[in-house]
């Protein structure tokens, strides 16, 4: 996977402000809003060789994977394709990384079949209004809020979708009819009719599925080309690359004339994919309001139908990275012109574009107008593609996304981890926008309670000494009074203790009030409470509160020595005139 980048924007530079129209017509800041002019002028012949090569490459990659992801979608194969070019033609103009590709998705498609209800019209409208939502995100740098979304609620949810779309799939590959979209149903009709195989699509999914598994094989153990070897053995190597990589299409291809040897006969074994909507598709707004046989239904009632899936949807659209949030929202919004349905970054034709050797985003040009011209002259004949082959292709797709060693790593990191991983991972079997919801309570609550009792380092002697492992924040104020309260006042006699406050770099008010007690009961008691390690943050605060009798000095050991009465040490106080002249300086700047 590629880096995770969730911040949209850096703070404003000092001075930034001073000349704004300056810094708006830079070159830099031309190219950081169309970065196609930050590659375009130094295009060359040699760029434009590896481009085609992985362009195409990735083309062979996605049209049988649209096909097979409007399946899982619900919607006609056409929509697959639909959704597979507009991405490749933004994406060239504001394509900030050469390797990423966008495009229809198995677990976007997924969630469109969830809050769709298999309606071409609500697709359209999903991918329009979640396009509109990741813009106004991207422009309001929201990108923070995804930040509350952990690793364990992705690689749950993830888990979760790999398992329901590959099961989703048996009964294609099996050849079962009426078998219920919903998970659990699924799983109980799927068995229950397992008896009614069709011989012929299992056996042909199986054989598609190992044909897959080897050509992947056989692509991952190629070895790399060097310039030292004999034509012969290049050209040799080149073709195992080019069979290996274009898995998909072969395989289909393969399944598809299979079939129609079959459909000449007279004799039919497969469930076929069915007729595909010639053409390239029309230019026309998103569908404000859709024709039933019981009427019309509005925009409004069309919201509330899909519901979740107008956060879910762009939401888990921008997991990978926010700061691509406005070349995704913009390939929504125009994809719903031509009826595309929710699209995201693909990482399996990523990777493929990567391994091509690609150099800019003009490789997205040749897959788009591969995709274009399969519209225009391909789609009578996909008609013979039998639905067992495009799930043997989805099932393959699938599989990798499920990371079984997530669960080893985390119960030998943190285990802890495990809790909202799992929850994520059981809730979106039953609903997606659930099991992300509670996953992300979990981990706030987790994160919220090690603030709230952050862990302490206590070494205990004739004076205490208690250094917090992280910041100090409201939340923390009780569990802090109550660590010196039983181990310092509540002891017989009661000993004086030492705040380290090293690891501490903000304070709050609510903090400034709870030390200010805490001074107090020390002073009460007839013992000294003293601070160490004092950054500038903090000591701005304490001087902004006129905190009183609170001393504090440079090093422990200057605190011990003074708490124990030795003699040649003095605290100093939180007064301007008492501290010290270097943090004067740094207070002051």
């Amino acid at each position: 996977m590629p880096s995770s980048v969730k911040a949209l924007g850096q703070a404003r530079p000092p001075g930034a402000s001073m000349a704004p129209q300056a810094h708006c017509c830079s070159p830099a800041a031309v190219q950081r809003r169309l970065p196609i002019l930050a590659w375009l002028p130094d295009y060359s012949l040699q760029w434009l060789k590896m481009d085609f090569i992985a362009g195409l490459s990735v083309g062979l990659t996605v049209i049988p994977q649209a096909l097979a992801y409007a399946e899982v979608a619900g919607l006609p194969p056409q929509y697959g394709l639909y959704s597979a070019f507009t991405g490749c033609f933004v994406y060239f103009f504001l394509g900030t990384s050469r390797d990423v590709t966008l495009g229809p998705t198995a677990i976007m498609s997924l969630l469109v079949s969830f809050y769709t209800f298999h309606e071409p019209a609500y697709a359209v409208l999903l991918a329009f209004l979640s396009g509109c939502i990741q813009l106004a995100m991207g422009f309001l740098r929201l990108g923070f809020l995804l930040d509350f979304i952990s690793c364990p609620i992705i690689k749950g949810f993830t888990s979760a979708a790999t398992i329901t779309i590959g099961f989703g799939q048996i009964k294609n590959l099996l050849g079962l009819q009426d078998i219920p979209r919903q998970f659990l149903l699924q799983v109980y009709q799927t068995f229950r009719k397992v008896g009614e195989t069709r011989v012929g699509d299992a056996v042909l999914g199986l054989v598609c599925m190992v044909l897959l598994l080897v050509l992947k094989l056989m692509r991952d153990h190629v070895p790399p080309v060097h310039p030292e070897m004999p034509p012969g053995v290049r050209l040799s190597h080149g073709l195992v690359w080019t069979a290996t990589t274009a898995r998909n299409a072969l395989v289909v291809s393969f399944a598809a004339l299979v079939a129609y040897s079959f459909e000449v006969t007279g004799y039919q074994p497969f469930v076929l994919t069915g007729k595909t909507t010639e053409g390239l598709p029309p230019v026309r707004i998103p569908p404000f309001s859709v024709t039933t046989a019981n009427g019309t239904v509005s925009f409004t009632e069309m919201v509330q139908d899909m519901g979740a899936g107008l956060a879910v949807v762009p939401l888990v659209g921008l997991l990978e990275s926010i700061a691509v949030a406005k070349s995704f929202g913009l390939t929504n919004v125009l994809g719903s012109l031509v009826s595309s349905y929710p699209v995201t970054g693909s990482f399996g034709r990523t990777a493929v574009n990567a391994q091509s050797g690609v150099c800019t985003p003009a490789g997205g040009l040749v897959t788009g107008v591969l995709v274009l011209l399969s519209l225009d002259y391909l789609t009578s004949l996909f008609c013979y593609i039998p639905k067992s082959a495009l799930a043997a292709v989805i099932i393959t797709a699938v599989a990798p996304l499920f990371d079984t060693r997530i669960f080893r790593t985390l119960w030998r990191v943190k285990r802890l981890d495990l809790l909202p991983l799992c929850l994520t991972f059981l809730l979106c079997f039953w609903e997606v926008q659930y099991g992300i919801l509670a996953g992300t309570l979990v981990s706030v609550l987790i994160l919220l309670h090690s603030v709230a009792r952050p862990k302490m380092q206590v070494s205990e002697g004739p004076v205490l000494v208690l250094q917090p492992a992280s910041g100090l924040h409201f939340p923390a104020v009780e569990a802090l009074r109550e660590a010196f309260l039983t181990r310092a006042l509540e002891a017989s006699p009661p000993r004086c203790a030492v705040l380290e406050c090293t690891h501490v770099c903000s304070i709050d008010y609510t903090v400034v009030l709870g030390l200010e007690e805490l001074v107090g009961d020390f002073h009460r008691h007839g013992v000294s409470l003293a601070f160490v390690g004092l950054q500038v943050p903090v000591l701005r605060v304490l001087l902004s509160a006129d905190l009183k009798g609170v001393q504090y000095f440079s090093t422990l050991e200057e605190a011990e020595k003074y708490l124990r009465q030795e003699p040649g040490t003095q605290p100093y106080n939180v007064s301007e005139d008492s501290v010290p002249e270097h943090k004067i300086a740094l207070l002051k700047a």
